[in-house]
């Protein structure tokens, strides 16, 4: 965790009436005859902030967990009603993907990533949303990933979450830097039975593509760096290249997988993120958010400092949105995406869970600088991109000086400057190739 007090701008009632939502006559009446409601939602593990471990405010009290603010914030909008949170929780796509399709529990959010989101999509088994009635996420939702959104037509499904990439996260007492510029380096005998691989299909497939074709990546990104290529070219052609599935590139990242797992120490899905930190291995393949996680956690408890390196090859750039399942109680679950949008809750997710939240605004932006800003760096970021339009103040985004010792680390990870945004592509759902793939 970041740390155990942030500004806190929740649970007031002038912020309850806000951000209070108008009702049509239909939706007046819904509430009028169902006094007490139940929203059920699905989510990944540890991937809100629920209060267990808790943050605290200036007065050092204790920052209620987001699912109980949420249901005071809803009986107090609404006098008389009620509402309670079912929260359940998975640990992969493919877990909550069945869940979904065997129909035992009827949710109204669910929180898959990106290519499943497609899935869903063309198994239309998704209400449409009507981002109207989620005013906060329309307004401090990064318009940079909103234009994202819409560009592959996930708009009409998904509410963005949590968003990052993927990468690296070594010990730099032990790997040389240089090596971590490069996925090859997961194949050297120097780092044997050193580095673990997500026991996860997609980003353990990545892997596999970014060495069979490297060579056609480098050439690809040095056009991009003396201006042949504009961003957009690279990385339509990165994307090409990072979504391949045809018989030829199976049977090339098959066989350089297959060369890989005698290199590596094992496949993990959640335990790697602590084994870095304690020091059973030297290189993790990681998600961004748990990059974070490790960095403070072997900064914080042992002094260690860890690195995060998205290699020059390029990676995935992903995402997880909400979504509502057909037949979900629609104007419940807009209620409770337009509360967690607001930049206050964002900055109680992103303390708690060490992931980069979709949300911009003030706060966040503050919280950013509190974690990272130093008036006298030398390392000049620029975050515009992510944070542009959802500001209310005279914020210069575009040359934010950040503390040189989180660069290639926590900040990195959480902020990614443009060029390495550029670089990272989309997964996109296979479709009938799934199963080739598996």
């Amino acid at each position: 965790m970041k740390f155990k007090k942030i500004l806190t701008f929740i649970l007031s009632s002038t912020l309850i009436a806000s951000f209070s939502l108008s009702l049509t006559k239909k939706e007046q009446k819904l509430y009028a005859e169902n006094p007490k409601e139940v929203l059920k939602v699905y989510n990944w593990a540890d991937y809100i902030y629920d209060g267990s471990d808790p943050l605290f405010d200036d007065d050092e009290k204790e920052i209620p967990g987001i699912i109980e603010q949420f249901e005071a914030y809803y009986a107090e909008k609404y006098p008389g009603r009620t509402v309670s949170v079912e929260y359940d929780t998975f640990d992969t796509n493919e877990v909550m993907l069945n869940e979904i399709k065997t129909g035992k529990t009827q949710y109204d959010l669910i929180c898959p990533s990106d290519y499943i989101i497609q899935r869903l999509m063309v198994e239309d088994m998704l209400e449409e949303i009507d981002l109207t009635k989620i005013p906060n996420y329309t307004q401090y939702a990064s318009k940079y990933l909103q234009n994202l959104f819409i560009k592959n037509e996930w708009d009409k499904y998904a509410c963005g979450y949590m968003w990052g990439t993927v990468g690296l996260t070594y010990n730099p007492a032990t790997v040389d830097e240089e090596d971590m510029k490069t996925w090859t380096s997961l194949w050297s005998v120097d780092y044997n039975k050193k580095i673990l691989i997500k026991d996860s299909l997609r980003e353990t497939y990545m892997v596999g593509v970014m060495k069979v074709y490297r060579g056609e990546l480098n050439k690809a990104r040095a056009k991009y760096q003396t201006g042949e290529l504009s961003a957009a070219e690279y990385n339509a052609i990165l994307t090409e290249i990072f979504n391949r599935h045809d018989k030829d590139t199976l049977e090339k990242v098959q066989k350089t997988l297959t060369n890989l797992k005698k290199n590596i120490y094992g496949f993990e899905v959640d335990s790697g993120k602590n084994d870095i930190v304690t020091g059973k291995v030297d290189i993790n393949l990681a998600w961004s958010g748990d990059a974070v996680f490790s960095m403070d956690t072997a900064e914080e408890e042992d002094g260690v400092l860890l690195n995060y390196s998205v290699p020059e090859e390029g990676s995935n750039i992903w995402f997880d949105g909400w979504c509502l399942p057909k037949g979900a109680k629609k104007e419940l679950a807009y209620e409770f995406l337009n509360f967690i949008s607001q930049p206050s809750i964002a900055c109680l997710n992103m303390s708690y869970i060490g992931y980069t939240s979709f949300i911009a605004g003030d706060e966040v932006l503050d919280m950013v600088w509190d974690w990272y800003g130093d008036e006298e760096g030398e390392y000049t970021a620029d975050l515009t991109y992510f944070f542009e339009n959802t500001l209310s103040g005279t914020y210069d985004t575009s040359r934010m000086l950040v503390k040189t010792d989180t660069v290639g680390r926590q900040f990195t990870a959480q902020y990614p400057t443009l060029d390495i945004v550029n670089s990272c592509a989309i997964t996109e759902d296979f479709g009938g190739g799934n199963e080739n793939v598996v």
